[in-house]
């Protein structure tokens, strides 16, 4: 059986070889969320606000991978339509980050010396670094995702999805202990010159392996473009425009279930990811290091769902049905993390988020699958595009949500004077939380695959026809 795209499916060798890419975009989100973080914060005493604005700015240019997957879709470079963008978006996003290092720490001296216009103009230098790496991101990662499609079969498509974002927590594992290990030196150490150096050699060392590693990863993994009279046995049109691209998604009400129901499943995966660490100190009386190691523990356990789904779930109960599992797990698992307040013991805590983490592998996977499934191979990286634009603003969403709920718990908290109790406020992240993953189960329901494949299917027909016309 061969893939839309005509070329055969991956095998369990070249799927891992893949996924190292994931694995690097896993190790500089550690990097960036964060070294830089703590670093800009407690050694370059940069105000929360400003770094939390400069970090979000690569999240406010989401919408940029609608209109890179669609330039993956009608425009190949060199014959090849996914493997030259990720490359470009690999060197513009590996460039970025090592230019980050000194920028950071020039913006550093302008606030210690307080330089007016000068700052304000190296702090729209740094938003704007983070904001074109963004960019960077979405150029590389839209083609990418659309490479999987191309390259995996439906009954392939859950196994490599697993393995693959699998590597992603990899990644993010490999990073944190490179960090450990290479920055060990550091310290202590307050002297911005001594940072700046050891900082600057240290992500230098990164880029260059991560290039290294996304070579390795993508050559030969695209076959070159197909000729027209190929494209056109296969039903793929190359020249779709972006004009057409919008009709195709707004036709389809199918579209705008899936895409809800994204935003809302990612939701209520990120809502208590702001607050989960203050949640383990203020409750439950976590030390510093104990509450770092409540995202290791979630994370063993979405690995472990991740593989679990691929590998046996997903095969036996099928995409959909797994995904309604998922969702519902995600809901149970919430309301014990919201329970688990009441008994404020730590290992209590460690349970519960090993098993929302298991859900959450769960949920994902099937999720990610979904979303691959319902992509018209005829505007993969549009489609794509589209769906990582859902992921990629409720995540942001759900950092700014996240922190203002916990606000707003702790005012209602002083307002109808309910004690001093920190769980109440943190009840209230938790169970919004709690009602948005039920919501994403309810439009779960409403996602009927055949119709969308049928809708878009004659969508696309329509929108041809009209530009044709």
């Amino acid at each position: 059986m061969t893939t839309a795209s005509g070329s055969s499916g991956l095998g369990l060798p070249s799927t891992l070889r893949l996924g190292l890419f994931q694995g690097c975009l896993g190790c500089l989100a550690v990097i960036f969320a964060g070294l830089l973080n703590r670093v800009m914060i407690s050694e370059l005493a940069f105000p929360g606000l400003l770094v939390g604005g400069a970090l979000a700015c690569e999240q406010f240019v989401a919408p940029s991978r609608v209109l890179f997957g669609q330039i993956s879709d009608s425009h190949p470079l060199a014959g090849r339509r996914r493997v030259p963008y990720i490359w470009l978006g690999t060197a513009l996003f590996c460039g970025l980050a090592v230019l980050s290092i000194p920028l950071i720490f020039h913006v550093a001296n302008l606030l210690q010396v307080g330089a007016g216009w000068s700052l304000l103009g190296g702090v729209a230098a740094l938003c704007g670094l983070f904001a074109c790496y963004g960019l960077a991101i979405s150029l590389a990662t839209t083609p990418y995702l659309a490479l999987v499609i191309d390259r995996t079969t439906e009954q392939e498509r859950p196994r490599a999805v697993g393995l693959i974002w699998c590597l992603l927590t990899v990644g993010i594992v490999v990073g944190a202990i490179s960090i450990n290990v290479s920055l060990r030196g550091l310290d202590g150490v307050t002297d911005p010159v001594v940072l700046r150096e050891a900082l600057l050699g240290f992500m230098g060392r990164v880029a260059l392996v991560v290039i290294a590693l996304t070579l390795i990863a993508t050559l030969g993994m695209e076959p070159p473009k197909v000729s027209a009279t190929q494209a056109s046995s296969t039903g793929r049109d190359d020249a779709i425009t972006l004009r057409q691209a919008w009709a195709l998604i707004t036709s389809s009400r199918q579209v705008l279930v899936f895409f809800s129901f994204l935003v809302l499943f990612t939701l209520g995966l990120f809502l208590q990811d702001p607050i989960l660490e203050s949640y383990g100190a203020d409750v439950f009386g976590m030390p510093i290091a104990a509450t770092a190691s409540l995202n290791a523990v979630w994370g063993m356990g979405t690995l472990a769902g991740l593989l679990f789904a691929g590998l046996w779930v997903v095969p036996r109960l099928g995409k959909l049905a797994t995904a309604r599992l998922g969702c519902q797990l995600i809901v149970a698992t919430l309301v014990l993390l919201l329970l688990a307040g009441l008994t404020a013991k730590v290992p209590v805590l460690q349970l519960v988020m090993l098993l929302f983490g298991l859900a959450a592998g769960i949920g994902t996977n099937s999720a990610l699958v979904l979303m691959l499934d319902l992509t018209l191979p005829q505007a993969a990286g549009t489609f794509v595009g589209v769906w990582g634009l859902a992921q990629a603003l409720s995540r942001a969403l759900g950092k700014v949500v996240g922190g203002g709920l916990l606000d707003l718990g702790r005012l209602l908290q002083q307002l109808f004077s309910l004690g001093d109790s920190p769980f109440p406020a943190y009840a209230v992240v938790l169970g919004v939380e709690i009602l948005v993953a039920a919501a994403a189960l309810v439009l779960l329901a409403r996602l009927n695959l055949r119709q969308f494949r049928e809708d878009t299917g004659r969508s696309l027909i329509k929108v041809l026809a009209l530009e044709l016309g």
